[in-house]
């Protein structure tokens, strides 16, 4: 029997991961998943707290406000750790990685892990602050199982708000290098958008082939956060299309570990999160669209005069830091403490 392999990339993630683990493994056609949880270095417990789920001998306690009717995963999971580096084993196998390497990071040691078994023919990268309805890994299979296929996803819709759509993948700027999530803030029940006008697929739920693995190679890891997944369908090619699903969606939380905006819900990025996504988009365009550099620079000016106008003024230092790829304020810089997490996060692609 052929799986679907699954990366949970984990930091800090104790308080969600569990929802995640139990919505996968109560799933229908849950035999057919593969599932690796990479923890990035955690401090919060979240190792024990995944290998405590899998024994039952911490009891999942539903949340009320779950936008999903949880199907009981069956207890025991048996539970395979590793190293990085090390192939997965099992329905559930746990990566800790001995660093915080950032989210590409993490996914490529699950890529990897999953890769070394000849079973798994597809490779599904969901973050761990998502619900997966019954039915959705079961949706997927139908859709992908058996034939040649590149890049897929399907609707994320946010886990606080079930009636409003997070993103249905989304299309960068042209000029700028910023990315435009598609009906984001729309009512479920819009229709899903034409593939063709999409640029990338969200990285909280993105699915490729092996042979998507096999050409196009792993993701890249010198972001640390953001435009990651947006790099890796940009280098994707004509020869792997994005593709959607319709009816396989996900509930997603959005911005737990880092504080990102949320879009629909007017969340206020951190100043963590403009550094990254600012020097990030810059990055990007440099990479594939440096024919906008300057009126890419020329936006990220009027950006920080906006915040600044707003009166963040925290945020509008980090921003300009990080579009200009220099070293954080300090205070952005404190929030990684291990020094090689912080070297992988502030020294690469310099």
């Amino acid at each position: 029997m052929t799986k679907l392999g699954v990366v949970l990339v984990a930091f800090n993630s104790a308080g969600v991961i569990l929802e995640c683990l139990e919505s996968l493994f109560g799933a229908e056609a849950a035999e057919r998943l593969a599932v690796v949880v990479v923890d990035n270095a955690s401090s919060d417990g979240t190792p024990e707290r995944v290998l405590g789920w899998a024994s039952g001998a911490e009891p999942f306690a539903a949340n009320p406000a779950c936008p999903v009717q949880l199907r009981a995963a069956p207890k025991p999971v048996a539970v395979a750790e590793r190293a990085p580096g090390e192939a997965a084993d099992g329905p559930l196998t746990l990566v800790r990685s001995p660093v915080n390497g950032g989210f590409a990071y993490g996914v490529n040691r699950g890529l990897e892990a999953l890769k070394a078994r000849d079973d798994v023919f597809a490779f599904w990268v969901l973050n761990p602050d998502s619900v997966v309805p019954p039915h959705t890994p079961a949706r997927f299979l139908a859709a992908i199982d058996g034939r040649d296929f590149g890049m897929t996803s399907s609707r994320c819709i946010y886990y606080e708000r079930p009636d409003l759509v997070q993103t249905d993948g989304g299309f960068v700027d042209r000029r700028t290098g910023v990315c435009h999530a598609r009906n984001i803030g729309a009512p479920v029940s819009t229709p899903l958008p034409d593939p063709a006008s999409l640029d990338f697929v969200t990285g909280a739920n993105t699915i490729v082939s092996r042979r998507f693995l096999d050409e196009v190679g792993l993701m890249p890891e010198d972001y640390f956060l953001y435009y990651e997944e947006v790099d890796w369908a940009f280098r994707r090619g004509a020869a792997f299309p994005i593709e959607l699903v319709d009816g396989a969606e996900i509930y997603h939380h959005g911005g737990t570990s880092i504080g990102s905006g949320g879009g629909g819900l007017n969340r206020r990025p951190t100043p963590f999160a403009n550094y990254f996504n600012h020097r990030n988009r810059l990055r990007f365009v440099a990479r594939h669209m440096p024919q906008a550099r300057a009126s890419a620079a020329a936006w990220t000016a009027a950006k920080a005069a906006q915040v600044l106008v707003k009166g963040g003024w925290a945020e509008a230092e980090a921003l300009v830091a990080g579009a200009l790829d220099r070293p954080p304020p300090a205070p952005i810089a404190a929030r990684i403490k291990d020094p090689a997490a912080r070297a992988l996060a502030f020294g690469r692609g310099r």
